[in-house]
């Protein structure tokens, strides 16, 4: 894999510890600006919000820059909001800040995707995926625990002020590594963007989003709870949450690395083996949480499988895209986010039923059951050829 993809997953480290890092801090937040903790945690909604709606904005927005002064732009606005957001003493102009690195974290990735893709071989694409999304899962394993020291040791604002830093060697290595060529590959115009947006008419393109978003929002809905899972149903002290956390995250990268060299030639055995090994993954996890032993082996198991189904679908999503070189990689972290967004919406509503603080599990148990049941009838939209029609 070439050097700049490595620099590219080092910006989505920055960006992936930013999603994540509030869970730790919004005691502090809410304390320190006056708010009660539910209103601190509108933060965290802001961000996933602005996800969702920023990455065909931002895409389209920057359709006709060049990769690299996109990256760049992209890159300077969240760290601009990332200075603000450490400055600040109100709670609504953090809360704007949340919304513009929002914006700008899924500008950046909708056009890192398709910078990925466009430096490798058409039929490597899933490994240049692999590589950038091991930046958010190596997140969870350093990023959000380091975040939470971090604002325990100092405050909440040291953790801002060091997002903001570590998009400084990132920024270097987008300006030193990507090729400052045009946005569509070998120099030729982009596509209408009514041309692109069309793509978005296609069966295969739309059932690989929601599946992405379905097993993201299984994976995100029981993460967001997990430490509450640990310390509650479980039984473990508070000391071992940071290590279950980064338990999740370790697994997550092992699954997405693994599955990388296997999503562009074989998508559909991944789909098959890792689809099935989840959802009874999430079965075992609501039928043993509550015996402290089996927790960190299954939470390991599970970040594998959620990354390894999860980081082939997004392939699939460029691969389903060809056609819309600019806006593929918006497509591919709309589905992303729309999970991220709506899974923890889904597992917080299951707190209130009859199982209680293992609801998010038997959610995210029911969503991954979903995605299979609307999966079966189309094995073949999953099986294609790993070389896309188009380059994106």
């Amino acid at each position: 894999m070439p050097l700049p993809l490595y620099l590219l997953a080092l910006a989505v480290f920055a960006m992936g510890t930013s999603e994540f890092m509030l869970a730790g801090l919004l005691p502090d937040i809410a304390t320190d600006l006056g708010v009660p903790v539910a209103t601190a945690g509108l933060l965290t909604s802001a961000f996933a919000v602005g996800m969702v709606a920023g990455a065909p904005l931002m895409a389209a927005l920057s359709r006709t820059w060049p990769r690299r002064t996109a990256l760049l732009c992209f890159l300077g606005l969240f760290l601009g909001a990332h200075v603000a957001g450490a400055l600040t003493g109100a709670f609504a102009v953090l809360f704007a800040t949340r919304v513009v690195a929002a914006l700008a974290n899924a500008g950046f990735l909708a056009v890192a995707m398709t910078t990925a893709a466009a430096l490798v071989p058409p039929d490597r694409t899933g490994r240049a995926l692999a590589v950038l999304l091991g930046g958010t899962t190596l997140a969870t394993i350093a990023g959000v625990p380091g975040g939470a020291l971090l604002g325990a040791l100092l405050d909440w604002r040291a953790t801002f002020w060091a997002v903001a830093l570590l998009c400084v060697p990132a920024a270097l290595g987008v300006l030193r590594g990507i090729p400052a060529g045009p946005a569509a590959d070998r120099g030729a115009p982009a596509p209408a963007l009514r041309r692109e947006l069309a793509r978005l008419r296609s069966p295969r393109l739309l059932l690989v989003m929601a599946l992405g978003a379905l097993v993201n929002a299984a994976t995100f809905g029981t993460f967001t709870f997990l430490a509450t899972i640990a310390t509650g149903t479980a039984g473990l002290d508070e000391l071992w949450v940071p290590a279950v956390l980064v338990l999740f995250g370790l697994g997550s990268f092992a699954g997405v690395t693994a599955a990388g060299r296997l999503s562009d030639r074989r998508p559909g055995l991944v789909v098959a083996v890792t689809g099935p090994l989840l959802l009874v993954g999430w079965i075992a996890l609501g039928l043993s949480a509550a015996h402290p032993a089996a927790l960190p082996a299954l939470v390991f198991a599970q970040g594998a499988l959620s990354f390894a189904l999860g980081g082939t679908l997004i392939a699939r999503v460029l691969y389903a895209a060809a056609g819309a070189p600019t806006m593929a990689g918006s497509y591919a972290t709309a589905a992303l986010n729309v999970g991220a967004a709506a899974g923890p919406a889904v597992a917080a509503a299951a707190l209130g039923t009859a199982a209680a603080g293992l609801g998010p599990v038997w959610a995210s148990a029911a969503l991954v059951a979903a995605a299979l049941l609307v999966a079966a009838p189309f094995p073949r939209a999953l099986a294609g050829a790993a070389r896309p029609a188009e380059r994106v």
